[in-house]
């Protein structure tokens, strides 16, 4: 354990959960939390920690601001995935060391994206909708899963955990990344591809890319236009990567067969048109929302603070 003399948990969800929050107090006894029950802006972050040597963080902010008014702040453990909220740069520059373990959601998320592949391809929210409004829709014919050509744009930890759920449905896998996963792709039979042949092949088309200043708004309505007719776009990584706008329009236009997202570019989600949709399926940012996958999240924030070192903002993703 890590020789440290305040911890602060600022991450309001471990602050608001009693198994998370006994997770913590058996490991730092003393430690104090975000009792606010929301997450807590600049200010908040700075009177929660001024006298914190360590804290875990979840999506408050840790910039230059804030590590200026906290000089005894030594160590950062992160609470869950996503680090758009950081700047690492600043990180750097004060000496705080950061710990953070990849894809500790990963199976959390992939099982929600292979819902919703399957939803949107059976047209389950439209005929749930129709039933609820006391209609008795009769036939309507989907697609299988089974044998479709799955796009996969971002291809980390929760994009590999996909390919893996998917090795069932003896699914076309191709895939889009920065980076090349060579040695992977050959393993599980996926065929790296150009963004451009991605959105024209993908049938279904899921997104698991980081948000950095390269992926917002990187699915312009120019870019949805690209989609292959009829596509099922799943969206399960960070709001703000596409353009909601353009997205309701594909749907209005039919262009789209269906879109199912669990994150929006302010969330709550604000644009009833869209949510309202027929062909929309939409969640309130559950991809991590198990009990189990909590558990594990916590646990590899408070081993954070043991593995943490001064990172280069380059790790991760320009952020």
């Amino acid at each position: 354990m890590a020789s440290i003399n305040q911890l602060g948990v600022a991450a309001d969800h471990v602050c608001r959960h009693p198994v998370m929050r006994q997770e913590v107090i058996k490991a730092y006894p003393n430690a104090k939390f975000n009792e606010a029950g929301y997450r807590i802006g600049e200010d908040e972050t700075i009177a929660l920690l001024k006298d914190c040597d360590a804290a875990i963080i979840g999506f408050e902010p840790i910039n230059d601001r804030t590590l200026s008014a906290l000089p005894n702040l030594k160590v950062i453990g992160k609470y869950g995935n996503g680090c758009e909220t950081i700047d690492f740069a600043a990180l750097k520059r004060h000496g705080v060391k950061f710990g953070y373990t990849w894809g500790v959601n990963k199976l959390a998320v992939a099982e929600l994206t292979l819902g919703f592949m399957i939803m949107g391809l059976r047209h389950v929210m439209p005929l749930n909708l129709a039933m609820r409004a006391g209609e008795r829709p009769r036939i309507r014919n989907g697609l299988f899963l089974t044998g479709r050509t799955v796009g996969i744009h971002g291809c980390g930890n929760i994009g590999k955990e996909v390919v893996r759920l998917l090795q069932p449905f003896d699914c076309k896998i191709i895939a889009c990344d920065i980076k090349d996963y060579a040695d992977f792709y050959k393993q599980w039979d996926v065929t790296p591809v150009s963004f451009d042949e991605l959105l024209a092949r993908s049938e279904v088309l899921t997104l698991h890319l980081p948000k950095t200043r390269q992926t917002i708004g990187l699915y312009s309505d120019a870019v949805l236009k690209k989609m292959r007719p009829g596509a099922v776009l799943v969206n399960a990584c960070r709001g703000g990567i596409v353009d909601e706008d353009a997205l309701l329009a594909r749907l209005e236009n039919n262009a789209l067969m269906a879109a199912c997202f669990d994150v929006f570019g302010v969330e709550p989600a604000e644009c009833d048109r869209l949510l309202n949709h027929p062909n929309m399926l939409a969640a309130p940012h559950i991809g991590a929302s198990t009990e189990e996958t909590r558990l594990i999240m916590v646990q590899a924030a408070i081993k954070g603070l043991d593995i943490a070192r001064v990172v280069e903002p380059e790790e991760f993703y320009g952020v």
